[in-house]
């Protein structure tokens, strides 16, 4: 159980580190809410079950929709999209 603990803090430093550093603005959002799950884990193998939830729900939930629905709304998803078929 103890290793399962490291991989997933190993898997939520990458996915800190990945936001960070990624400049496709969907794949951020997509990798934050990778990161809210496994912090949704974490929590319930910290025996910390209403935190898991909240986080689940807030954090990969609502958060992740708010996201998509700004990206939306700027046109950011469409733009990227045009870029990449621009490119090719």
């Amino acid at each position: 159980m103890e290793y399962f603990m490291y991989i997933l803090l190993f898997f939520l430093v990458v996915c800190a580190l990945a936001v960070s550093f990624t400049k496709n603005l969907l794949n951020a959002v997509l990798v934050f809410m990778s990161y809210s799950l496994i912090m949704s884990i974490i929590w319930i193998l910290l025996e910390s079950p209403d935190l898991a939830i909240t986080e689940a729900a807030v954090g990969a939930g609502v958060t992740s929709i708010l996201f998509f629905v700004t990206l939306k709304k700027i046109e950011a998803i469409r733009k990227e999209h045009k870029d990449e078929q621009a490119e090719k």
